[in-house]
């Protein structure tokens, strides 16, 4: 089974915001479990953690749409063997059954 649903991690979110940096979660994965090995004034804040999260969460989620689609679109050998075969019929369905997959999960605006 494919996952394409995910939450993003405190661990997630100090990679993007402190990459090489030294810093380990122990426990579980929240910010009261951070050590932080580096100089104090390196260490992101709380909010800032909070933040980088939401901000890699709305990215994630903001391609959903994608994710959804491309584990149901028909697969592109039945188009060319329509091509092959100069079947306009099944290229016609091919391109009737993506163009379902298309509405089914819509681009959301803005993306």
């Amino acid at each position: 089974m494919i996952i394409i649903e995910r939450t993003i991690t405190l661990s997630e979110a100090m990679s993007s915001l402190r990459p090489g940096y030294p810093w380990v979660v122990r426990g579980d994965d929240v910010y009261a479990n951070l050590e932080w090995n580096g100089s104090t004034a390196d260490k992101p804040t709380e909010q800032e953690c909070l933040d980088e999260i939401a901000r890699l969460q709305a990215a994630w989620d903001s391609k959903m749409y994608q994710k959804r689609r491309s584990l149901e679109y028909p697969d592109f050998k039945e188009y060319l063997d329509g091509l092959v075969k100069n079947d306009t019929e099944q290229m016609n369905k091919y391109i009737q059954d993506c163009l379902a997959v298309k509405a089914k999960y819509p681009k959301p605006e803005g993306n």
